[in-house]
């Protein structure tokens, strides 16, 4: 498969008026979303790294390549991306930037819109925009980049995606931490963790249920990961200390903690002010207090609880969408999108940029909640 064959089918797809959905490898088909499709264009036979260089740290590759593949191809040059979204490993880089996905590392390192460069997308009406570029250092025109990223496919089909990359740290360790998370205890930990002179990649609260899936002791615990040379992550660990006993664990306990989520699940995004986060953790854990099996995974740097319950705890998901805060669904049976996550592209300035880049409205029809024409 080639970007040409993909402009072709779209071409056709737009020619006739026919919704279709956009599918890498499937790996999240069943979060529910009501895309309103006749067809299904796959893209997972348009893999492949295009170029690589690794003096400038930088990686062109086709979207269905998958993440893990992407890993096999940097770790010889000692090299990575910094992009862990939550799921399965063989999820593809198109479908993570489309969908904006990330995961725990983003703490330090952003999330897609910070390590995409440059794409190639393929339009609605069949045109294919390069936006960015194959380097760093490339800010020419408006920054399409971004505005597709995240979209959901709803404004073009990424077809090929360019990265920056990061070199792997001399030392790079993990360390769990069991917490308080009595309100008062939570809110102090909270703000002295965030004042602390520390720098770590990645700072993940978890709740017991999850803990006691990564072989954690069943506690909410705090989830740190220290890198860069053997002095830095010594000093961090000594600070680390301050806030209570720690033990290293390996570090395979982040990929155990993205892959966590049983299938079959709601998920619910919350956000709110990095400050404010003890309190969302606590409406969080009251929201689904009694609900078996429901696990809060909360980044403490940037304010956000990533909330997994049954998919039969409607009531519990409306509790959680009732939080003082932002929420957004990942995954939610059918029948409940409509009235738990409504469409967030009913305003003119979404509409305009919809018809602009897909004016037959073809592509991903309802997953935002427009209509196929």
């Amino acid at each position: 498969m080639t970007s040409n064959d993909v402009r072709d089918a779209v071409r056709e797809a737009a020619g006739t008026r026919t919704p279709v959905r956009i599918v890498g490898r499937g790996t999240w088909l069943d979060a529910g979303r009501p895309v309103r499709a006749t067809r299904t264009l796959s893209l997972a036979a348009l893999s492949g790294v295009v170029q690589y260089e690794p003096g400038d740290f930088t990686l062109t590759a086709r979207a269905g390549t998958t993440l893990a593949e992407l890993t096999a191809a940097t770790l010889p040059h000692r090299q990575y991306l910094a992009l862990d979204p939550f799921g399965d490993p063989d999820g593809t880089l198109g479908a993570t930037v489309a969908t904006a996905a990330n995961g725990p590392m983003a703490y330090a390192f952003g999330g897609p819109r910070d390590n995409v460069i440059g794409l190639e997308v393929i339009t609605g009406d069949g045109a294919i925009v390069r936006c960015g570029g194959r380097v760093v250092k490339n800010v020419a025109g408006f920054d399409l980049t971004r505005l597709f990223t995240g979209a959901w496919g709803t404004l073009g089909v990424v077809t090929e995606v360019s990265v920056r990359l990061r070199a792997l740290p001399a030392v790079d360790e993990t360390y769990a931490l069991a917490i308080d998370e009595r309100p008062e205890r939570l809110t102090a930990l909270v703000a002295s963790v965030r004042r602390a002179s520390i720098a770590p990649f990645a700072m993940e609260l978890v709740s017991p249920e999850i803990a006691s899936r990564l072989s954690l002791t069943a506690t909410s615990t705090l989830l740190v990961r220290l890198g860069g040379n053997a002095a830095s992550v010594r000093a961090q660990r000594t600070v680390l200390d301050t806030f209570g006993e720690s033990r290293q664990v390996a570090n395979e306990v982040w990929s155990a903690l993205r892959s966590a989520e049983p299938a079959g699940t709601i998920v619910a995004r919350l956000s709110t002010l990095p400050s404010n986060m003890a309190q969302l953790w606590t409406q969080a854990r009251e929201a689904l207090a009694g609900v078996p099996g429901a696990m809060i995974v909360a980044s403490v740097g940037r304010g956000i609880a990533r909330c997994v319950l049954p998919d039969d705890a409607s009531d519990a998901a409306g509790r959680l969408a009732r939080c003082e805060a932002t929420v957004i669904f990942e995954r939610l049976p059918a029948g409940l999108w409509a009235e738990l996550a409504p469409s967030p592209v009913s305003d003119r300035l979404s509409r305009s940029v919809k018809d602009r880049f897909d004016p037959s409205h073809v592509l991903n029809p309802g997953v935002l909640g427009e209509e196929a024409r």
